[in-house]
């Protein structure tokens, strides 16, 4: 199994990429997963998928707000007192912000978006990196987007955080290097789940047609003539922070059926 005995931190546990990041990694044989999301409501029922998909794995469930730096020391301690290391940690948590062009675009609102899409990224990373070190070793894999490298008009303060989290994690993963810690980045695209579920079934009330006109749409501009599943782009992640994937630090992994293909 890809994961066999490993122990990962992943946060941002909601409907969509966190909770199937969970769950793969439980079927990849994961020994323990602390999981983490703002509300404690989430991570009730996602401890109930992941006991269904391996019931020996164990689950830590921590509330955690990463925009708060006590919070994320927290989280990584707890997972060491539980644990006794972290193997990897997955950075899923994110907002997204309010939708709006580049010229219009309400910057006290991007604040927002940094604070939690970098900062509070960088500030899980730094938490668990002592851990790491003690433990001689890690791997953390940052999830980014697509929009970084494609614009997709609305989501130029959403894009430009992550943008910046690309940057951060290339010297992470320079700097971190000589303590065996690798530093990955996966930009995702379009994700057939729930939360572009839900916005295929609103485009379609909206637009009067079908909900698979707007799906094929979409599909239209990926090679793969499909909506890649958040369980294929959660697979993805997890390679980057197996054993797998030991000769990989500071690269960018492209999950998107081929719809962004940087040269």
């Amino acid at each position: 199994m890809l994961l066999h005995g490993k122990v990962l931190i992943v946060s941002g546990i909601g409907p969509g990429l966190g909770v199937k990041l969970a769950l793969e990694a439980a079927r990849e044989g994961a020994a323990g997963l602390a999981i983490s999301a703002r509300t404690a409501d989430k991570l009730d029922e996602a401890e109930r998928r992941i006991k269904e998909a391996n019931a020996g794995c164990q689950v830590l469930k921590q509330p955690t707000d990463i925009r708060d730096m006590a919070q994320c020391r927290r989280l990584a301690e707890t997972t060491r007192e539980r644990f006794g290391r972290i193997d990897a940690l997955l950075n899923s948590a994110f907002f997204w912000g309010a939708p709006a062009t580049a010229d219009a675009a309400d910057l006290e609102g991007w604040k927002a978006v940094y604070d939690t899409n970098l900062i509070g990224t960088m500030q899980m990373a730094q938490a668990v990196v002592p851990v790491m070190k003690a433990n001689g070793g890690g791997a953390i894999v940052n999830i980014s987007t697509m929009a970084t490298i494609k614009p997709h008009t609305g989501e130029a303060g959403y894009a430009a955080s992550k943008g910046a989290l690309n940057v951060v994690s290339k010297y992470l993963a320079t700097e971190l290097g000589p303590h065996n810690i690798r530093v990955n980045v996966v930009r995702m695209g379009w994700m057939d789940g729930a939360p572009v579920q839900q916005y295929i079934r609103h485009a379609a009330q909206q637009q009067g047609v079908p909900q698979r006109q707007v799906y094929d749409a979409i599909a239209a501009s990926v090679p793969l003539r499909r909506l890649v599943t958040d369980d294929e782009c959660a697979r993805a992640a997890l390679f980057l922070a197996s054993d797998y994937a030991s000769a990989v630090t500071g690269a960018v992994l492209d999950a998107n059926g081929g719809e962004a293909m940087p040269g």
